[in-house]
């Protein structure tokens, strides 16, 4: 694992942490009404739409790849916060509070992700940023079979372990198409 991944990885997550930070600024918190069915259904979302524009090339509505890209890591963040404490009905947490476990999260998907490269290399940077995609949408979908299921799975990782991978390899898109904000 090299030093310029790991500053690759803080460049694109500051990236999405600000983006974050100003959707926390004009929304709060206000994602803590997402069950995980819904999130995943966003990341579908943001997952149907890059994989429309690798396709066409064409954005009716001025989307842009990078944008969906940084959506993914963050609703990943909020998928892997919402599965481990539940949804909410209202708003129950301050921004200062969803802030701090939105930064847990991306620090605990940096150090999956040095463990990983270490055991496979860096193999991703092999990758095509079409191949990282379709690993999302795979993920995404295995997500929604889980959850069809109530959560259980005979011989998987679980909902948590593929919301990460969807973080990670988000990122390691982000770094294939360059860091810059657009």
């Amino acid at each position: 694992m090299t030093s310029r991944t790991e500053e690759q990885f803080d460049q694109v997550t500051a990236s999405c942490r600000q983006e974050f930070a100003d959707k926390m600024q004009d929304y709060g918190p206000s994602w803590r009404i997402f069950r995980l069915h819904g999130i995943t259904d966003q990341l579908y979302i943001k997952a149907c739409h890059i994989r429309q524009l690798q396709t066409t090339g064409v954005s009716l509505v001025g989307e842009d790849i990078r944008g969906d890209l940084r959506a993914i890591v963050n609703y990943g963040a909020i998928a892997v916060i919402q599965s481990r404490r539940g949804y909410a009905d209202s708003i129950d947490m301050s921004r200062e509070e969803a802030m701090a476990l939105y930064q847990e999260t991306l620090q605990e998907s940096k150090d999956l992700m040095l463990n990983k490269n270490h055991d496979y290399g860096e193999a991703w940077r092999e990758m095509s940023k079409e191949g990282i995609v379709d690993m999302i949408f795979a993920k995404i979908v295995r997500i929604k079979t889980i959850l069809e299921n109530n959560g259980k799975t005979i011989a998987s990782e679980g909902v948590e372990g593929n919301y990460f991978d969807i973080i990670n390899y988000a990122i390691f898109d982000l770094i294939h198409y360059g860091a810059s904000p657009t």
